[in-house]
């Protein structure tokens, strides 16, 4: 039973058990006082029984039709048995709860990036919380759609759109009660330099330009449609605050008159976490390290910001990524953070459990974007 009811329901019933006294005042006394009633004769218990439970059926009737507020008046007028309380608080707490149950919903969740490796860690981790969320995957195409269906993904938890399509990203997101933006632009070898030997990488999915910005940009607004309190969680890197950080380097193309295109993924991603730090939604920017494709729940995560690197490694499996990620909607501490996460070694620490005590851990502090380069 959510806390508030059950709070209210106590101190309904704590104003009731005075609700019979009379109040009387005596000479030479500033404040009235309490005085109980005269001892009344007794009853047989037949007539007794019978006087509490049409006490109780008139108390129920008058808390129902008035609201639980009403429930301390409920005693004093309509019932003769202060045996009556216990009885009635009783139901009280039964409708509440019920109400509670019935009214509750689960939060509407969309995740981007579901058909990928961090998203979709993300997408199936709320899957399992099916009383708490109802997460919609979005993906790029219908290869990643009936992947996840064979799976045993429900039909109606999964549909297509391209994130760069802003009209598109708006229309299946509407309704949403918050996002996790698990998108980004994917290097891929294209071929060797032949004078260092080196692989060469371009983005054939989209540039970091048009996926990172871009399509960040309309994944935020589309989530700013929703309403005001649409919660955005970014899956974002680390590396951010160095702009000659190897990553900006993949994709990037030299021109005969000295300039550069393409490339700078870190530069345009930090872009669209300042837009959304700027837009004026509740936030969560996520920096992880190096994502590794190992089992989650087993290692010491590491908090921190602006790539700093005391302890830990500088990398952290991607399962204990999108716990994060989930844990940020679950937390209301998360909102308005921007941090990076990285973890030890397996054995080294303790294992994570407590994710409000992670945050807990990193202060006051957020990232600083007056660091580094913003594209």
């Amino acid at each position: 039973m959510p806390r508030p009811l059950l709070c209210l329901c106590l101190a309904a019933c704590a104003a009731a058990a005075g609700a019979e006294r009379p109040i009387v005042s005596r000479p030479g006394l500033r404040r009235p006082i309490l005085v109980a009633k005269a001892d009344a004769p007794p009853a047989s218990p037949i007539v007794g029984k019978a006087e509490l439970a049409s006490s109780i059926i008139n108390l129920v009737k008058a808390i129902v039709g008035a609201g639980v507020l009403s429930l301390p008046v409920g005693i004093a007028k309509f019932s003769g048995s202060r045996t009556a309380i216990v009885p009635a608080c009783v139901i009280m707490l039964v409708v509440t709860t019920l109400c509670a149950l019935l009214g509750a919903t689960p939060r509407r969740v969309a995740v981007t990036g579901a058909g990928g490796q961090t998203g979709q860690h993300a997408f199936r981790k709320l899957l399992a919380k099916t009383g708490e969320f109802a997460p919609l995957g979005i993906v790029r195409s219908e290869e990643s759609r009936a992947a996840l269906l064979e799976s045993g993904v429900p039909e109606e938890a999964v549909v297509v759109a391209d994130v760069t399509d802003a009209a598109a990203i708006a229309a299946v997101m509407k309704g949403c009660d918050a996002l996790i933006i698990g998108t980004s632009a994917k290097p891929a070898p294209i071929g060797t330099d032949e004078e260092t030997g080196r692989p060469i990488f371009a983005f054939p999915n989209g540039q970091p330009e048009q996926v990172d910005w871009l399509g960040q940009k309309a994944q935020i607004d589309a989530a700013k449609a929703c309403g005001p309190d649409t919660h955005v969680v970014i899956c974002s890197s680390m590396g951010g605050t160095d702009p000659s950080n190897m990553l900006n380097a993949l994709g990037r193309e030299s021109l005969p008159d000295g300039s550069t295109k393409g490339g700078n993924i870190l530069l345009w991603k930090r872009k669209a976490e300042k837009y959304l730090i700027d837009s004026g939604l509740p936030y969560t920017v996520v920096h992880p390290g190096g994502l590794l494709n190992e089992p989650g729940s087993k290692r010491e995560i590491v908090i921190g910001v602006d790539d700093e690197r005391d302890v830990g490694e500088r990398s952290i499996p991607r399962e204990d990524v999108a716990e994060v990620l989930v844990q940020a909607l679950v937390i209301p501490a998360y909102r308005g953070r921007s941090f990076d996460i990285r973890s030890k070694l397996e054995g080294e620490g303790e294992v994570t459990t407590d994710f409000a005590a992670l945050l807990e851990g990193l202060g006051d502090r957020n990232c600083d974007y007056s660091l580094g380069e913003i594209a």
